[in-house]
C-alpha cells in the first residue's frame, strides 16, 4: 500500500494534535532547507509566541550533555513539559547530526513530556544553523515553552549561541583557564549564568575567583545582570535546582528590564538579515553558471577583460 504524501500544512495540523512524527517530519524539512521549509517557518511564526529558549555552551567535554539530560530530569519532576535540540557536528561522511547527545539523554527518549531532537551544524562555524530558530519557533507553536539548546563547543566562534538563546548558560570544569582564555572565547560577552560542572574535581574556587575578577573587571553597570557562578556535578544531580533558579531569575530580570524584547527584537533582524543573504546567495550561485558565465570565464583567464567588468555584465540583468 503506498503511504500517501503529507503537505506540510497537513503534518502542522497533525502537529498541533500532538503527533510526534509530524514534528520530527517538520523538523526534517526545515533542516532541508526548501520551499517547504519556508512554508513550515511560515506556519510556526504565526503561532508561536511564548516559548523560551535556554542556550547552554561550552568547550568540548564540559559535560554540557550530562548537564542537560540532569536540566531535563529537574523539569519533568514538575511535570514541565519541553523540547531539547542537540547542536550536533556534521558528519563528515552524511552532513547529518552525530547523535551522540540523544544517547547521553536516552533515559528521557520514551517520556512523552520531552522532545529531543540532534540537528547537524552542516558546517556552520557558530555551531549554529538558519534552521535553529526555525526549529525553536515550531517546538513553541506545538506548546514546548520551554526549550533547552545545546550548542557544539567549537571556542571562540560560540558566541553567536548569545544571539539565539534567551537565557546563555556557560559550562566550564575546575581549572579551565585563567581571565585571559576566559576573555579570547568571549564567554564574558555572553554568559548569563557560569557553571563550573564537575565540581567534585579540585580547582572549583580558583575557576570561580577567576569568573568573579573578570566580572569585576567587566564594568556592568549598577543596575545590569551580573551572572551568577554556580556549581554542579551533572552526574549526581547536585547544584541543578540552584542552576534552574538562576534561569528564572535570569528571566525575571530581562522581562521586567526589557532586555528580553530587545534580544528577541535583535535576534529577528539578524534572521532576517540572514534569510536575505542565504537567498541571494543562491541568486549568486544561479548566476555563476551557464553558458555565458563561461564565457566572461574564460575572458578573464585570456585578460580580454578585467574580473569587474566581467561581473557587471553578468550582474546587468539583476540591477536593472
Amino acid at each position: 500500500m503506498t503511504r500517501v504524501k503529507r503537505s506540510p500544512a497537513e503534518l502542522f495540523e497533525a502537529a498541533l494534535a500532538g503527533d510526534r512524527s509530524a514534528v520530527a517530519r517538520l523538523l526534517s524539512l526545515i533542516e532541508r532547507g526548501d520551499d517547504d521549509a519556508r512554508t513550515v517557518g511560515r506556519l510556526a511564526y504565526a503561532h508561536s509566541t511564548e516559548g523560551y529558549t535556554v542556550g547552554l555552551t561550552g568547550a568540548p567535554g564540559a559535560g554540557k550533555s550530562t548537564l542537560t539530560s540532569a536540566l531535563i530530569g529537574h523539569l519533568r519532576s514538575m511535570e514541565i513539559e519541553l523540547a531539547v535540540l542537540a547542536i550536533d557536528p556534521s558528519s563528515p561522511f552524511t552532513g547529518g547530526a552525530i547523535l551522540g547527545d540523544r544517547v547521553r539523554m536516552q533515559d528521557h527518549a520514551t517520556d512523552p513530556g520531552v522532545f529531543i531532537r540532534s540537528m547537524a551544524t552542516r558546517g556552520h562555524l557558530g555551531g549554529l544553523s538558519l534552521a535553529t530558530p526555525e526549529a525553536v519557533r515550531l517546538l513553541d507553536a506545538i506548546g514546548r515553552h520551554w526549550i533547552l539548546v545545546e550548542t557544539v563547543g567549537v571556542g571562540q566562534v560560540e558566541v553567536e549561541v548569545a544571539g539565539k538563546a534567551d537565557t546563555t548558560v556557560v559550562v566550564v570544569n575546575p581549572g579551565w583557564g585563567d581571565s585571559v582564555q576566559a576573555n579570547k572565547a568571549g564567554l564574558m560577552e555572553i554568559a548569563d549564568v557560569f557553571v563550573i560542572n564537575k565540581a567534585d574535581r579540585k580547582g572549583v574556587e580558583e575557576t570561580s575567583r577567576d569568573l568573579m575578577q573578570m566580572l569585576d573587571l567587566s564594568d556592568l553597570p549598577h543596575d545590569a545582570w551580573r551572572p551568577p557562578i554556580l556549581a554542579t556535578v551533572a552526574s549526581t544531580g547536585q547544584g541543578v535546582v540552584d542552576l534552574w533558579d538562576a534561569v528564572l531569575a535570569h528571566r525575571a530580570h530581562a522581562e521586567e528590564s526589557g532586555q528580553l524584547a530587545e534580544r528577541r527584537s535583535f535576534r529577528l533582524r539578524e534572521e532576517l538579515r540572514e534569510i536575505v543573504a542565504q537567498r541571494l546567495g543562491r541568486r549568486a550561485r544561479e548566476i555563476c553558471s551557464g553558458e555565458r558565465w563561461e564565457e566572461l570565464t574564460d575572458a578573464v583567464v585570456a585578460r580580454a577583460t578585467d574580473p569587474w567588468t566581467a561581473a557587471d555584465e553578468m550582474l546587468a540583468p539583476v540591477d536593472a
